[in-house]
């Protein structure tokens, strides 16, 4: 059995990791390496070079990892695909980081895909070099890799063995252990959310008509299922309440509810312990008053519903707030301004709310991506433009922590106290 592959780091649980392959024989092993992040509990979209398909195809990388390999900046489904993987990692790494893609990324040239990708990227950036010993140590590619340095890359170096055409010397790609452990430590500096616990509310509930039919929404569950995976990711222990169908993701503790009042029971059970609670689900407002204890036939025919409300969950969770828990609405509209989300921030007494308008295109429900205004309880506005889920995630996330630090140095306890606190400072 291969010696590395008796033990994994645990870091790496949620993480978005774009795994980089650049064209040399070390690429083969760079297969392994997308297997054990996997394994590890990350989300692997690997990104190969031209090149680097000469050495391993594409098809092997996309079997094993979260999502397809891609190789074009042209071409694909995506107009833009570097701005979308640039922004939604949470870290890149280049395994083999051959000296033409380290001097390409030092001159800042983006020829392909990779290249583009960690230019358009603020994630930390982990490179692997691995060549010739003689290549390794031409001067051009130790002034590209302090100049990367200089500009916060991390350099896992290669070990001295064996290379290729039997050659024996400094330039082998370093072990799979040491670039997993690298990955980790740099993930582990981003852990803003450590030793908090956030709980998620995520999906569309739905409530019964009768014991085949119900009352629901489009609601599909992506972005409330983004914030837990990114939330664990950025260390937080998480609770994920939801009433969606998709798979959790890994590392949180699921809680499946069907109704708004299974939704109202489970997080009043978990709420009392949460430092952040982020109510991303689309509660149904209303509910069938008496479900029908059969199926209804057609024969019989259109039923009469009598609706009711159903449970203020968040309203409920405001009045009950402990000191410093930070709570986080959502508001999706179709169409108009800020004027609903503004109100609904004032009228629930909560720190953060989330504005998107779900009739634009590929914003909201059912879409991998999404278009969001963040309205804070002390007057900031931050738009977010059409970014992938897990990239609004970060931002919200960004938008709590934020209100959890003015709380602690305000001493104020909540969101409409720290509101009043700061009105009447705006006076003095």
């Amino acid at each position: 059995m291969d010696p590395e592959a008796r033990s994994r780091p645990v870091g790496l649980s949620g993480a978005f990791v774009v795994l980089g392959v650049s064209g040399g024989i070390a690429a083969y092993k760079a297969v392994e390496l997308c297997r054990r992040l996997v394994d590890a509990g990350a989300h692997v979209a690997p990104v190969l070079t031209r090149a680097a398909t000469r050495f391993v195809g594409a098809a092997t990388f996309s079997a094993l990892a979260s999502e397809p390999a891609r190789t074009e900046l042209f071409g694909g489904d995506e107009a833009i695909p570097h701005t979308r993987l640039g922004r939604a990692a949470d870290l890149v790494v280049v395994a083999p980081a051959t000296a033409r893609l380290l001097g390409s990324y030092a001159a800042g040239i983006s020829s392909d895909l990779l290249t583009a990708t960690l230019l358009a990227t603020p994630a930390p950036v982990l490179v692997c070099p691995a060549m010739h010993a003689e290549m390794w140590r031409h001067p051009a590619v130790q002034e590209n890799l302090a100049t990367l340095q200089r500009r916060g890359v991390t350099v896992v170096g290669p070990e001295h063995g064996r290379l290729a055409g039997g050659d024996v010397g400094e330039g082998r790609l370093a072990r799979l252990e040491a670039i997993l452990e690298a990955a980790e430590r740099l993930l582990a500096a981003r852990r803003d959310l450590s030793g908090l616990r956030v709980l998620v509310t995520a999906g569309g509930t739905r409530e019964p008509i009768d014991p085949v039919r119900y009352l629901a929404n489009r609601s599909s569950g992506r972005q409330g299922h983004a914030l837990a995976e990114v939330a664990a990711a950025r260390g937080a222990r998480v609770t994920l309440v939801t009433a969606s169908e998709l798979e959790p993701p890994s590392g949180v503790e699921v809680v499946r509810v069907e109704t708004a009042a299974e939704l109202a029971e489970a997080v009043a059970q978990a709420a009392p312990l949460a430092d952040v609670v982020v109510m991303a689900a689309a509660v149904a407002d209303f509910r069938p008053a008496s479900p029908a204890p059969r199926k209804l036939k057609r024969r019989d025919g259109p039923p009469v519903l009598e609706l009711e409300a159903t449970p203020d969950v968040l309203g409920l969770l405001a009045s009950r707030r402990r000191p410093r828990q930070v709570l986080v609405g959502f508001a999706a509209e179709t169409g108009g301004g800020l004027e609903e989300a503004e109100a609904k921030l004032a009228a629930k007494g909560i720190d953060v709310i989330v504005w998107n308008d779900v009739s634009r295109p590929g914003v909201g429900f059912a879409h991998e991506t999404n278009e969001v205004t963040i309205l804070t309880a002390w007057g900031e506005r931050t738009e977010v433009p059409l970014a992938p889920k897990r990239t609004i995630a970060g931002a919200v996330l960004d938008a709590a922590l934020a209100a959890r630090a003015r709380a602690a140095a305000r001493g104020a306890p909540s969101g409409a106290a720290r509101r009043t606190d700061e009105a009447q400072g705006a006076g003095e």
